[in-house]
């Protein structure tokens, strides 16, 4: 049998002690010794080192050391570091047998400091630490037009407040300036950038919008925090999506919102014996509450509760007990619960009325596309007469009227159309749809008044300002402002001159807000803008004039003529 090396020698070991020993009275000290016997490897071939060249030298031959047996190898001249002699051990290191540097060298090369004069100085760039922040949001600044560093200069804390409180609900041209801010791709504040995403998150699903929260949540990152997590799993429990969050949370089960969220997961995952033990030892620890395990022992057996009394309905459900509900065919009317929950209704499984009236509620707040309002709308013909079934009837009417062509199907058919779209107060929507083709069809008397407003409420306000029919009493006062110019001298009301105030030559910022931009805090400003606008609406005509005045002077002109618009136009606003 090959000869084996010892447990805890090193294969080094054995060839150094002999090419130190060689010819000479090597007593190695016991660090040294211990560290050779252990092997403890390269990382103390440093300290041997030291250890070797720190032992006395070898005094010279005596005849009591002659009189001892004669050395086994005549001592060998140290070779040079690299220069490996026949024979040597493969293992050896050249290094350990290097001379020790010349006496007459100092030890130290660098005895002092060198001179700044003669080292070339590098070059330094200076980078602020908000531009490493990366950027987050859906809509490329290019698009929405606002810069990246929008938040600059705010408090984090303030900016979530603001979010979280400025109205929206009764201008749609507010509405739409709010999705703007919170989907357009703006770096976070240095400090409070957590808060204010979190803002930003809560804001989208308020107004109805867990599609977009659950694609910001996902740029961002939804689980580097427990926070964004529970936003992310609440949208995605209201999108249908859930499948990737209950992936997530089974990688990382810390980050679960609560006990019973790590239930559902694991059913949704298929992983149903851990489910069913997760529920005993949440029956036996009483880590959920009584409705919810009642909810979630009948989501895991079905085939138990078949015949059972159906449970009595939550008040104010969250995410996944209405999702819960929906699992075992209790499914839950979402008119009464926040517009996050009407985005459920729009799939499938829900039914046409059921999406009809979430569609409407979500068109109304602006977090629909009124294309989809349209598919629906026309999905079908009416089941039944009255309510929503009526506004059906209107405006599928009113569509292929319009498809003909015909200048009178279309003035019989408009009338009715309009007056639907403004009980459920979606007028903007209908503009956007059919403002286009309106201005194609040569109308006239009352439907050409009518088709002209409403082709104010649409993008292309500005082209149709130029065209405005003879016999509307009000066209002049409108007209100017849709072009941007409206004076004091045509408006007739204290709302028509406080208009025309922002629009003035001299008009500015009021000093509060100009300080604010002053300072660079655009993004405050605009929404400290959009509070004033809610309140000037509600009747304080100083704050209308301040929001417009200060939406032109960020340059939101289009903003301020649409929100303008709107407030003259729709009346029951």
């Amino acid at each position: 049998m090959p000869t084996r090396q010892r447990r805890g020698e090193s294969a080094w070991a054995a060839p150094l002690m002999r090419s130190a020993s060689a010819g000479a009275a090597f007593r190695p000290n016991r660090l040294l010794k211990q560290m050779l016997v252990l092997g403890l490897g390269f990382a103390t071939s440093g300290l041997a080192a030291a250890a070797i060249a720190q032992t006395p030298a070898a005094p010279a031959a005596s005849p009591v050391a002659q009189s001892g047996p004669p050395s086994p190898a005549t001592p060998r001249e140290t070779p040079r570091s690299g220069a490996a002699k026949p024979g040597d051990p493969l293992a050896a290191i050249d290094w350990l047998a290097t001379p020790a540097p010349d006496a007459g060298l100092p030890g130290t090369v660098l005895l002092e400091p060198p001179v700044a004069g003669s080292a070339r100085r590098p070059e330094v760039t200076v980078t602020p630490l908000a531009s490493l922040v990366a950027p987050i949001g859906l809509v490329k600044p290019a698009s929405t037009g606002l810069p990246v560093d929008l938040w600059r200069g705010s408090n984090a804390e303030a900016l979530a407040t603001l979010l979280a409180s400025v109205p929206v609900r009764k201008s749609p041209a507010m509405q739409s300036l709010m999705f703007t801010l919170l989907l357009s791709e703006t770096r976070p504040p240095v400090e409070g950038g957590e808060r204010l995403l979190l803002a930003r998150l809560d804001r989208l699903m308020d107004l109805g919008a867990p599609d977009p929260a659950q694609a910001l949540a996902e740029q961002a990152g939804p689980t580097r925090s427990k926070a964004r997590f529970k936003r992310w799993f609440d949208a995605t429990l209201l999108t249908g999506d859930e499948q990737q969050a209950c992936s997530a949370l089974q990688d990382r089960p810390h980050l679960a919102p609560d006990y019973a969220s790590r239930i559902f997961c694991a059913a949704r995952l298929g992983d149903w014996p851990t489910a069913a033990l997760l529920l005993e030892a949440a029956h036996a620890l009483e880590l959920v509450d009584s409705r919810q395990l009642d909810l979630l022992d009948r989501f895991l057996n079905p085939d138990v509760f078949e015949d059972a009394p159906p449970l009595r309905a939550p008040k104010s459900p969250d995410p996944l007990t209405f999702r819960l509900y929906e699992t075992i065919g209790e499914r839950r009317p979402t008119s009464n619960l926040p517009r996050a929950f009407a985005a459920a209704d729009l799939r499938d499984i829900a039914g046409w009325k059921a999406q009809l009236e979430a569609a409407e509620r979500l068109t109304r707040i602006g977090a629909l596309n009124p294309n989809h309002l349209l598919g629906l709308y026309t999905e079908r013909s009416p089941a039944a007469s009255g309510g929503i079934w009526d506004r059906v009837a209107a405006l599928q009417r009113f569509e292929t009227a319009l498809e003909t062509g015909s200048a009178e199907a279309v003035s019989k058919t408009l009338p009715k159309a309009w007056r639907a779209m403004q009980t459920a107060q979606i007028e903007t929507a209908f503009a956007d749809l059919f403002a286009d083709q309106l201005a194609r069809i040569p109308l006239d008397g009352q439907a050409a008044n009518l088709a002209w407003r409403i082709r104010l409420l649409a993008p292309t306000y500005e082209t149709a300002s130029h065209s405005p029919p003879p016999s509307q009493g009000r066209s002049a006062f409108v007209a100017a402002v849709a072009q941007g110019v409206p004076t004091q001298e045509l408006a007739r009301n204290g709302v028509e001159q406080a208009i025309a105030a922002a629009f003035a030559a001299d008009s500015a910022a009021p000093r509060k807000l100009q300080r604010l931009l002053d300072n660079g805090q655009l993004g405050e400003s605009i929404l400290r803008a959009m509070q004033l606008f809610a309140q000037g609406a509600d009747g304080n005509l100083g704050d209308l004039t301040d929001a417009l005045a200060t939406f032109r002077a960020v340059g939101l002109e289009d903003t301020a003529r649409r929100a303008a618009l709107q407030l003259l136009l729709l009346d029951h606003r």
